[in-house]
């Protein structure tokens, strides 16, 4: 049995733009959506004290309200819902998704740059992949179309199937082009004395067997020199979706999102997917 897509509420204006992204995905995929709101809660044997009536009741409504726009909008999407008395990082890690769905805050100042510490948390120790979406996303181009791609950051020292299996997933299923960035630059390179070709060759040995499996996939390179970071944000800035990748660190090392991933979650229009890998 397929897992369904879960989207994390905590009734702000990204977590319900999140929800609709959410349930467009779900739409896409043929999954049911899960809504999920947690909270900061306290044992079970406490679970009566009227400390908790507050979150509940917030839960619940917000709950509720999202629970029947989106079924009158999205018929077709089995809906689920769930309030949680835990913190909710842990919640959201225990969703067992297949694809968890956030709001993302970093355009909302100060208050925003705190309350997306949950958002970061999460994204850091996820098994899977996580899309985070801005609120003024919330009418973006999400369909797809040969002006608004699919946007997917390649490192060819270290091609990921797990990202690239994403971004041309994500693709097919908005009928959208593919638009893959690879950052390059002779001293990131240990001889020194790679070209631009050899990059560019590098890129297409990467895609190519991605290229045989999605045929449909209209995809367009780009090789081009500067950061990674500042390459992709120029590159997704018409995109629907943007993708990178996030290596997995052993658990003495702690978890972490990456320069690139941290960069472009703080600064990306449009949706991003970060997509965990060895």
């Amino acid at each position: 049995m397929r897992r369904p897509v879960v989207v994390g509420l905590d009734g702000s204006p990204e977590s319900l733009a999140a929800a609709d992204w959410a349930a467009r995905e779900a739409l896409r995929r043929g999954l049911p959506l899960r809504l999920l709101y947690a909270f900061e809660g306290l044992p079970a044997e406490a679970s009566d004290l009227p400390e908790l009536a507050a979150p509940r009741y917030w839960a619940g409504r917000v709950l509720r309200g999202t629970m029947d726009r989106l079924a009158e909008t999205y018929p077709q999407v089995p809906l689920g819902a769930e309030q949680i008395a835990r913190p909710a990082p842990e919640a959201l890690l225990a969703a067992e998704a297949e694809v968890l769905v956030l709001g993302n805050r970093a355009f909302s100042g100060f208050a925003g740059l705190l309350a997306d510490s949950v958002g970061l948390a999460t994204v850091a120790r996820a098994p899977g992949p996580v899309v985070l979406v801005p609120a003024t996303y919330a009418q973006g181009p999400e369909a797809g179309s040969a002006y608004h791609p699919v946007v997917m950051g390649v490192d060819t020292a270290h091609p990921c199937d797990e990202v690239l299996e994403f971004a041309f997933d994500a693709a097919a299923l908005r009928r959208a082009p593919l638009r893959t960035v690879h950052a390059w630059h002779p001293r990131h390179v240990p001889s020194g004395h790679a070209s631009r070709e050899d990059a560019e060759r590098a890129l297409d040995l990467a895609l190519g067997p991605w290229r045989e499996k999605y045929p449909n996939v209209d995809v367009h390179r780009i090789v081009d020199d500067g950061r990674a970071a500042q390459r992709l944000l120029h590159a997704s800035a018409d995109a629907c979706l943007l993708v990178v990748g996030r290596r997995i660190r052993p658990a003495r090392l702690g978890p972490h999102t990456g320069p690139v991933a941290h960069a472009v979650l703080h600064h990306a229009r449009c949706p991003v997917a970060i997509v965990p890998h060895a």
